[in-house]
């Protein structure tokens, strides 16, 4: 894992939340995903500062918020899911 690699993953990820609320993504259920999407980017955000800082992603944090989203994700955005994925893939020595 490179730190670069890290914040790649960190950064696509966040960008993909953001066109998810620019398009105005419904979960799984239909209703807004609004809060769920902006409280993954607040997430998203805190955690990229702390990896990048500690060179390692927290584990636990990383399964935790995987879990969440899969929750309430609609099945046509899994690409979501994915980009938490490369999260894991760029810090590959740390995790299980």
């Amino acid at each position: 894992m490179t730190k670069p690699q890290l914040q790649l993953a960190f950064d696509l990820a966040l960008a993909r939340v953001e066109r998810l609320l620019g398009n105005d993504m419904k979960t799984a259920k239909g209703v807004s995903a609004r809060s769920q999407l902006e409280k993954l980017e607040k997430e998203l955000k805190k955690e990229r500062a702390l990896a990048l800082e500690r060179q390692t992603v927290d584990r636990d944090w990383l399964q935790k918020t995987v879990r969440w989203v899969v929750e309430w994700v609609p099945d046509n955005e899994l690409s979501l899911v994915a980009a938490l994925g490369a999260i894991v893939r760029a810090a590959p020595a740390n995790l299980p």
